[in-house]
């Protein structure tokens, strides 16, 4: 299944919260607008917001305040993405030009800035602490997670145990998040509540994963950034960790100059990488996160909200871009 037949049970939702986003974007500060516009018209997949949906509508929400709800989730990741840009230093996502790239370091980071604090203000709408709690801590952990990736490059030692940390904190928080709130706002029980934020958790590890793997078998067109950014920022990702452990002492040492320099030949890199177990080393732990989810799920009553879980579990690691 691709991503649109996944999520066909909430497109009404997922139409309401573009109305949201829009609205709740609009600001007499006429670059506030224009960046957000960009960045939020760029389109992606906004599987976040959509997790948030299906969360609320699996254990039987019927109001309208998880619009609301998603467009907060989205407007955190995208204060996420705005500055992730500017600290990596990217000029592509998405198949064009990164806000930073256009705007400017500073628009980027002012606007991201701006996006931050109106999600909060639009928690305060929700009326419900419990959310504002789960949310308000979701963002420090990812904040915690980017300073963890800024420890980690150019550091060619890092472990296993602690790559899979920063995707924890920086790309599975807010997956996490997304699906505990929906469950939260739909007075889901507690073990619910817990099965839900599991399962975020899992295939938002996951989701990561692949994206590692994507980042050296894709092409620009395809994946929407510069294949082998990672590599250039000196970011060690699992496949690249993965050659550092079985790899000949050749292989071994090409990547641990990458890491540490950024510089070394990509092509030699890919080639090490393809020549070794990396990918499908990669895959599988992404798979194994998965089944975890779809564990989690156990806990859903049966609905088409849950079959679209299930199968986001599958489209998760089985993807392409």
């Amino acid at each position: 299944m691709n991503l649109p037949e996944i999520i066909r049970p909430i497109n009404e939702d997922m139409r309401a919260v573009d109305g949201v986003i829009r609205k709740k974007l609009d600001s007499d500060v006429v670059l506030i607008r224009t960046i957000g516009e960009y960045i939020i018209g760029a389109g992606g997949k906004r599987m976040r917001p959509a997790l948030v949906l299906m969360a609320a509508r699996a254990f039987g929400y019927q109001g309208q305040a998880h619009h609301t709800l998603a467009a907060v989730v989205e407007f955190i990741h995208t204060s996420t993405l705005l500055h992730d840009d500017v600290v990596d230093e990217s000029d592509m996502r998405r198949g064009r030009d990164t806000a930073n790239a256009v705007f400017g370091n500073a628009a980027s980071v002012l606007v991201g800035d701006y996006l931050y604090s109106r999600s909060f203000e639009m928690m305060v709408e929700l009326d419900s602490m419990r959310i504002m709690q789960v949310l308000s801590a979701a963002t420090t952990v990812i904040a915690e997670g980017e300073v963890l990736q800024l420890l980690n490059v150019h550091d060619p030692d890092v472990s296993v145990d602690r790559y899979l940390q920063v995707i924890r904190y920086k790309t599975a928080k807010l997956f996490e998040a997304a699906m505990q709130t929906g469950a939260l706002l739909a007075g889901a029980v507690p073990e619910q509540e817990k099965a839900a934020a599991d399962y975020g958790r899992h295939v938002g590890t996951a989701f990561q994963l692949i994206d590692d793997v994507l980042d050296y078998t894709g092409d620009v067109e395809s994946l929407g950034k510069n294949v082998g950014d990672d590599l250039r920022e000196g970011k060690p990702t699992l496949p690249l960790i993965r050659v550092m452990q079985v790899g000949t002492p050749q292989q071994r040492s090409l990547i641990h100059q990458a890491i540490e320099t950024g510089e070394a030949d990509f092509a030699e890199v890919a080639r090490a990488i393809n020549d070794t177990d990396a990918l499908q080393y990669t895959r599988e732990v992404a798979r194994e996160e998965a089944e975890r989810a779809r564990a989690a799920l156990q806990a859903f009553p049966d609905t088409d909200f849950k079959a679209s879980l299930l199968a986001f579990c599958t489209f998760a690691t089985e993807r392409d871009r």
